[in-house]
């Protein structure tokens, strides 16, 4: 399985229509698109887990495609670096 990052989504842009989008090149595993943690709005951002084979022909085919008006960027998601720790006084 390959998670892919979706960047510049359109802000009405809901899971399924992007789960239509992807599954052009194959099976869809999960869709979710980021929200912001205080205002519950999206933030334009989101991750496809598709299989190997099929995440890297989605990302060829739509990195760069408009999409509802916006230009995506798709690519291969990197992994979540570590987040420094916030201390509290």
């Amino acid at each position: 399985m390959k998670q892919i990052y979706v960047g510049n989504l359109p802000y009405r842009s809901s899971e399924e229509e992007v789960r239509e989008l992807f599954a052009q090149f194959g099976e869809v595993s999960s869709v979710k698109l980021i929200t912001d943690r205080e205002t519950g709005r999206p933030r334009g951002f989101g991750f496809v887990e598709m299989e190997d084979e099929s995440a890297l022909e989605a990302i060829e085919a739509l990195d760069g495609k408009e999409f509802d008006g916006r230009v995506l960027k798709v690519n291969e998601a990197r992994p979540r670096e570590p987040r420094p720790r916030r201390e509290f006084n």
